[in-house]
């Protein structure tokens, strides 16, 4: 993985997008907080999370880390084996160790053309027509 792509969020967390799917992990900076993970807890796949929110909280013995996320979007992958082994995160930050892969929500900073016909769908229709009788 090209280490361009690579971008730092929040000072200790890397965030990598590509296209629309976004991988979240501990940088190196995150880890010289601490000696070792205790446990890690992440998001539900399927969750919808919104930018710059907690989505997940890494246990460590310097207390709890919160993980957010930079975007908001539906959670499609959560790394089980970081959960089963949490010193893969420090042995392996940015490959093995990486945590959370979410699907940005692209309306956002997409083309607005989309919302306008999403709100034309909440005029109900039907209620003209039996104005009409």
């Amino acid at each position: 993985m090209g280490s361009d792509d690579v971008k730092t969020f929040m000072g200790y967390l890397w965030v990598q997008q590509e296209d629309n799917i976004v991988t979240i992990g501990i940088n190196e900076d995150g880890l010289e907080d601490f000696e070792e993970i205790t446990s890690v807890e992440l998001p539900a796949e399927q969750e919808q999370v919104e930018a710059d929110s907690v989505i997940a909280t890494i246990e460590t013995d310097d207390g709890p880390l919160d993980i957010y996320t930079p975007v908001s979007g539906t959670v499609i992958e959560i790394n089980t084996a970081a959960v089963e082994d949490p010193s893969l995160i420090m042995e392996d930050p940015f490959e093995e160790g990486w945590l959370v892969r979410i699907e940005a929500d692209e309306d956002a900073d997409d083309d607005e053309d989309e919302d306008d016909e999403e709100d034309d769908d909440e005029d109900e229709d039907d209620d003209y027509e039996d104005d009409e009788d």
